[in-house]
This record gives C-alpha cells, structure tokens and sequence, in this order.
C-alpha cells in the first residue's frame, strides 16, 4: 500500500496544516541556532577576552558572581529563540490529542447520524484521530530533542567560558 503524505495531510485538516506550520518555525529556529552556535565557538577566544578586558578596566573589584553574571548575559543572547522551540515541543502533542477528540466527535457524530450500518462512516473519523496524534508527536520529539540538545550546548559553553575567564584573571 502506497502511502501518499498529501493524502494524509488533507485528511488531518487545519490542526495538521498548524503542525506543519509550527514544525517549520521550530526547525528555522533550531537550524539557526546551531550555525550562530558554530560560530560562537569559533569566536570564543574572543568572548573571553572581552570579558577579561571588562574585568581589568573596571575599577570595582568584581567577584565571582559578578563575572557570572557577565557570562551569564552572554549566553541569554544566545539563547534567544529557545523557548519557542520548547513551546512547541510541548503544544505539538496537545495538538494532536485535539485532533483525536475531534475526529473521534466526528465519529460518534456520523454514527448518529447514519447508524452502524457502514464501518467506513466510523473509520474515517478514527484515521483522522489518528493522523493528528502522530503528526503531533513527530513533530513534538524532534523538537524536544533539539531543545535539550541545544540547552546541553549551552551550558557546556557557559561552564567553558567561567573556567577559561576564573583561570586568566
């Protein structure tokens, strides 16, 4: 049997259609935050020394937490966006339970109308049910593991960057 995905798409309606929508913007996101990512780890050195220069020109004996801080105002820019990925990650599983209610709704609605007598009048709002739920999961897993992955890469980053910065001054 030939699976054919604009088929399914078009049978999952308008809560599919969001899915896809937020699959694109979540994936621009992650897409994005990996090259900006890999260039930051190019300009690192440089992150540390601007850092260190701040430090040394300042004229108030900063302490541990203040450098911090510092770091910490860094990599928040860093980790713009990634909340929305997060969002998504967690909305896409709920989408795709609103889409099974729906289509088990429409069922029941069918079958009220029509009876038992036809198994297809049942089915179709069932395959709907299940479009939705496993377009909301792959869209939910990708996301949940960019995010985490991401995160992981900036607290990495951040633990680097307090290390290289504590051990120069």
């Amino acid at each position: 049997m030939e699976v054919d995905l604009i088929s399914y798409i078009n049978r999952g309606g308008i809560i599919v259609y969001i899915l896809i929508a937020l699959n694109t913007i979540g994936f621009t996101i992650m897409f994005w935050k990996i090259v900006v990512l890999s260039f930051s780890r190019l300009r690192k050195e440089k992150t540390i020394n601007e850092i260190i220069t701040f430090v040394k020109e300042s004229n108030v004996s900063l302490q541990k937490e203040s450098i911090d801080n510092i770091i910490n105002r860094k990599i928040k820019k860093l980790e713009f966006g990634l909340n929305t990925v997060k969002i998504i990650a967690s909305i896409a599983p709920l989408l795709g339970l609103l889409g099974t209610v729906v289509g088990v709704l429409n069922s029941f609605d069918s079958i009220t109308k029509s009876g038992l007598g036809d198994p297809s009048i049942f089915s179709n709002g069932i395959s709907i049910a299940l479009i939705t739920t496993v377009a909301g999961l792959i869209v939910a897993i990708p996301h949940y593991i960019g995010y985490n992955y991401i995160y992981g890469v900036l607290d990495s980053i951040e633990l680097k960057l307090q290390k290289e910065v504590l051990k120069r001054l």
